[in-house]
């Protein structure tokens, strides 16, 4: 082909993420060929970049005429499904690719995938990038957040391309470099941890709302509006607005009120949950949010408990609690537990990525990565320019709860929280996410914790020693022995 048709980036799977970042691509003036194994996508492609465009998009319907359409050294993103998919792509393209090219993988991937990839291409001269991409299919058409790790030559291959693809917000692009190896994927699972966590603690903020406060679901569609232009401002909270103003247009009432209670998920909140306990990172809000979803699962199984147990003479809370509360007071109270619980979710996402940067040496930035989170991701939210802050006054802030600034604001909203979280346990309504962020806030802000007894109990039966607080060492003690002595002694 002659070098100036070729085009200046590719982009392999075109399902709904792919079609969308193409086409943003393609709109921000950088050449761009697309293929998918079923052809239909790329007609479909193409069509789309004729109504919307026209943009500069070439449709191509094999690996071999794909490749070689990009101008050297070629830059392919891939966005197809994690795993298999991901490695017979990758054979199917490099059959064709040259030392110098690049591979970047724009799925939700497991890490280590991403680690084992680049090696293997690395024997080909070809580089590799696992890039996180946040903001679903309307970010990935506008804007999204961009995580990308791995070969730093590649990234300054495509960095152009890169920050005029993503959101922008006042401070830059939201894309940076995330540093070696899977890195790129691990922030991004992060962030999705962080996700499942909001996602939880909002829908509790509902529920209390709801079913203590009354509220229909009107006053909360304007509550929430109120909410996003203040301190919780945030996508999600934005979107949550949304959702109940929304009429069915099937039967009568709103259309949230008719859907299943049951949650889906694609792993990357398990894989959270897994790498915090690997890590040794307390993680209680994130690993709450995953098992409500795993409770959600079980809707047979809690409508037959929910039977059960009314015959049994459980009775519910709800409705003695709900004729003396103050809803303005509540309405307040839940806007406060909210923030202080979220603040939680965050530091202990932040955490974890610590854990697993200092394990893998990848050097993360936290302040530059809440920067890049600030648009076009689905976390994005105003509080993570204050996150940002935090971490530019101290890099290595050993949590959000202890930046001077956060903490002023935990201590100043913590009497409303565990307002809210005891007022949902009388009701009945279950909070998990909230009481396990306030249980996180109220264990780590403890100088002394009954870990003694736990630590005692644990030389009692395995001689696994102690520490004491007054002098170095450790120590073993014959409880059991010493214990019986003196229960000998006080009866003689």
């Amino acid at each position: 082909m002659d070098a100036s048709t070729l085009s200046r980036i590719g982009l392999a799977g075109l399902a709904v993420m792919g079609q969308n970042l193409a086409l943003n691509i393609a709109e921000k003036g950088f050449p761009i060929s697309v293929y998918n194994r079923t052809t239909s996508k790329v007609d479909e492609t193409l069509i789309r970049a004729q109504s919307e465009g026209p943009f500069s998009l070439t449709g191509q319907y094999s690996p071999r005429d794909f490749v070689l359409s990009i101008q050297r050294p070629r830059s392919i993103i891939i966005l197809v499904k994690a795993g298999n998919p991901v490695d017979q792509t990758i054979s199917a393209l490099t059959e064709f690719m040259e030392p110098g090219d690049t591979i970047i993988d724009g799925g939700n991937e497991w890490y280590q995938n991403t680690e084992r990839r680049i090696q293997q291409v690395a024997d080909k001269g070809i580089l590799y990038l696992g890039m996180g991409v946040s903001g679903g299919e309307e970010g990935a058409r506008h804007g999204p957040s961009l995580m990308p790790g791995g070969s730093f030559e590649a990234y300054k291959n495509i960095e152009s391309v890169l920050k005029c693809v993503a959101a922008q917000v006042d401070d830059g692009p939201c894309v940076t470099y995330i540093g070696e190896g899977g890195s790129g994927n691990f922030v991004k699972m992060v962030h999705n941890g962080i996700e499942y966590g909001d996602m939880q603690l909002i829908s509790e903020a509902y529920d209390v709302l709801k079913n203590v406060g009354g509220l229909s679901n009107s006053e909360l569609a304007e509550i929430f509006g109120e909410w996003n232009r203040g301190e919780l401002e945030s996508f999600l909270i934005e979107i949550t607005s949304d959702i109940f103003k929304v009429k069915d247009n099937l039967v009568d009432g709103d259309l949230v009120d008719k859907i299943l209670d049951k949650t889906g998920m694609k792993g990357t909140g398990k894989w959270t949950v897994q790498q915090a306990a690997e890590l040794s990172v307390a993680a209680p809000t994130i690993a709450a949010s995953l098992d409500c979803r795993y409770l959600s699962g079980l809707k047979e199984e809690r409508e037959s408990a929910a039977e059960i147990l009314k015959e049994a003479g459980l009775e519910e809370e709800v409705g003695s609690v709900k004729s003396g509360v103050d809803k303005k007071r509540l309405i307040d109270d839940v806007r406060k537990a909210l923030y202080a619980s979220k603040i939680c979710s965050y530091a202990q996402g932040m955490n974890l990525l610590r854990a697993k940067s200092v394990e893998k040496g990848w050097d993360l930035d936290f302040g530059e990565l809440a920067r890049i989170w600030k648009g076009g991701c689905i976390i994005r939210a105003v509080f993570l320019d204050r996150i940002k802050q935090a971490y530019q006054r101290n890099p290595n802030l050993a949590s959000l709860v202890v930046d001077p600034e956060f903490a002023r604001e935990m201590v100043q909203r913590q009497a409303a929280w565990r307002r809210v979280v005891g007022l949902a346990i009388s009701a009945g309504i279950s909070t998990p996410g909230m009481c396990a962020s306030l249980a996180y806030f109220d264990t780590y802000r403890r100088a002394r914790l009954p870990a003694n007894l736990v630590q005692a109990q644990r030389d009692l039966f395995g001689a696994h020693t102690y520490e004491r607080t007054d002098r170095p060492g450790a120590f073993h003690t014959e409880w059991t022995k010493l214990a019986r002595k003196s229960s000998a002694g006080a009866f003689s």
